[in-house]
This record gives structure tokens, sequence and C-alpha cells, in this order.
């Protein structure tokens, strides 16, 4: 049976501005009927992707997303065979995606489209431009000869990927993330800033030299996430030792990745203050429905916790235990920890 592995966070944001909308402001979403604060989940996943614990766990074994796959190449070759060096990059860049006219136009040599990149296909695709422009024509089959399963980068293996005009090379993803809300009623405040010009004298006037405004929020809020054990390490052609890296990697990026959105002007770094995991063959579920109304109180961290652990013991009083057994960290009451929460995750998974 496919195992699971369903994480829940709650973690306190200071007031920042770690996400954005097309308006330099906070994310906001209304949930229960009542406004929110949101994370989006693409944010959270590039956190995750671009976090010390991803890069410290899998060095070598995470892929690439990007549209200029074929300036990549091009910089990496520059001074070989110059005048066909645009031509061969074009043709390898094609692999990933329809060139961008636009950016042709400029000199450029980059895809429509942000494409997944594996450090084998990249590797490959390298490798094939360097004997191009030694002489050797490329092959017929470019694509073949390029693309793969992507079966060694575990991000692409837990985040998937979509290639539009190569189905047989996508990837479904075996992981999912949510978009993270506020437990708890939560709006968005503005704040009225000035810079002062440091050569500036008094006498010629007090006036600043710069003013203007910014959007931030904090609040509590609760992240789920859940991993199809089973089908992560098939998308990793059965290599259950690096599946078993990948998660408890994913473990620690979600507990303290997130995203950087005005980071030098806010310094949000948190820390998740409250983990439940659970390992097992039930349909997964999420425990959202614990915040459908607004969390109050004078410590929201405190009655958010509350409001989950109650969520899931009526969801497994009504349909059944959610797993086979669960670990949690809580650090208002010095309950656990991260390493005990990854230990955890790692023997269900090894064992189940």
């Amino acid at each position: 049976m496919t195992r699971f592995l369903q994480l829940h966070f709650l973690t306190v944001y200071p007031p920042s501005n770690p996400n954005r909308d097309d308006q330099g402001r906070p994310k906001s979403a209304h949930f229960g009927n009542t406004p929110r604060l949101r994370l989006s989940s693409q944010s959270i996943k590039r956190a995750v992707r671009q976090s010390d614990a991803f890069g410290r766990a899998l060095e070598g074994q995470m892929g690439t997303r990007t549209q200029r796959i074929g300036e990549a190449i091009r910089d990496e070759l520059a001074g070989t065979n110059a005048a066909e060096l645009d031509k061969v990059v074009t043709e390898i860049a094609k692999v990933f995606g329809k060139i961008d006219a636009e950016a042709e136009k400029k000199g450029g040599i980059r895809i429509r489209q942000l494409a997944f990149i594996s450090p084998d296909e990249n590797a490959l695709a390298l490798d094939l431009a360097r004997k191009a422009l030694a002489g050797e024509p490329l092959p017929k089959e470019l694509k073949s000869a390029i693309l793969r399963r992507a079966d060694g980068a575990a991000d692409i293996a837990m985040f998937g990927r979509m290639l539009a005009d190569d189905p047989d090379y996508n990837r479904e993803a075996a992981v999912q993330v949510s978009h993270a809300l506020t437990t708890h009623r939560a709006l968005v405040e503005d704040d009225f800033y000035t810079a002062v010009d440091d050569l500036k004298v008094p006498s010629e006037d007090a006036g600043a030299g710069f003013v203007g405004d910014a959007g931030f929020g904090s609040g509590v809020y609760y992240l789920y996430a859940c991993v199809d054990f089973d089908l992560l390490v098939e998308n990793l052609a059965g290599d259950r030792a690096l599946a078993l890296k990948a998660t408890a990697a994913l473990v620690e990026a979600l507990a303290t990745a997130t995203p950087s959105g005005k980071q030098n002007s806010f310094a949000h770094r948190p820390r998740a203050g409250h983990i439940r995991a659970e390992c097992g063959t039930m349909q997964p579920r999420s425990l959202a429905g614990a915040f459908f109304k607004a969390v109050q109180g004078d410590d929201l961290m405190v009655e958010s916790v509350k409001a989950l652990e109650d969520m899931a013991s009526r969801m497994d009083a009504a349909y059944g235990p959610a797993a086979a057994g669960h670990s949690i960290m809580d650090i208002g009451r010095g309950q656990g920890s991260l390493a005990g929460i990854t230990a955890f995750v790692q023997d269900s998974l090894s064992h189940g």
C-alpha cells in the first residue's frame, strides 16, 4: 500500500513581507469569512529548494529551473568556434522549450517557459554542444539524446516537472505543499518610511531625501505538506536511500526556510514552533479546518496548537486514525525536537 508522510507546521512570522502580490504588498486570502495573510505554495517550494538544508543534503542531485539554459551553455563554451556557437546552442535549447523570439532579437538564447533541467540533462547538453563545435554533427534525435526522466534530481522528483512538448519526460509531483495561511484574522499594515541624505546640511532644509510606504504583516501561519513516499522512490528510479535523504531535507527545510521577500528590510527568519509529523497508508487529509474559525486569545500560538490537536483528534474519531504513528515537536511546551521528528520520519518510512 502507498505510504504517506503528512507534515503540519505552525510558524510565527514577525512583521514582514516575505511573499508579495502584484502591488508589492503581502499576499492575502479570505478563509472562514475572515481576512488572513498568505504565503503561496510556489514561494515556499522555492525557499525549500534554495535552503541550506537542501543544499547540504542534495548537492549535485538537484535540478535547475531556468529559461536560460542556452545562455548558460554559451557562456561555458565562450571562445570555442564562435561562428557556430549561437547556432549550436540554439538547437540544443529548443529541446527544453520554444525559443523566445524577443530575447533572440537582443542576442539572448532563452526559452519561453521555465523548465526544470536535471544535472544529467545539463551535462549531456553541454557535452553534445562541445562535440558539435568540434565538428561532430548533433544527433538526429536530439531530444532523446538529452532528455531523461530526471531520475537523479531529487527536487524534480518531489515537486514535479512539465515539458509541454514532451509529456513523456514529465514528472508527477510526489510532494504537495499547501499555501500557508494565518490561523487568525490578520490584515496588511502600512509602513511610511523616510531616508535621509547624509550630505544634506541642516541649513538647507530638514526634509528627507526620500519618502515611501510599504506593506507588512505578522502572525501564526499553518502549513501542510504531504509526501507520497512510494511515488518519490519511483520518481528516483527506485533509489530509496536518496528518497529518504530528500525527505529528511524536506522536513528540515519546511521547518527552517522562508520566502525571502524584503528579508533585508524585516530580517524575518522564523522557525516552526510546532510540528506534527504523521506516517501511514491512510488517505491524507489537511488539518486546515482547525482554523476555519479564526483563532482568538492572548497567545495565538498556544491557541493555534490547541485547535490543531483538537481537529486531529476529532478527525481521527470520525474517520479512524489518519496514520500508523505520529511525532510532535512543540517549542512552547519544550516537547520534542527537529532531530526527533526527522528520526521518526526516516524510521517510519524505512520500515513501513
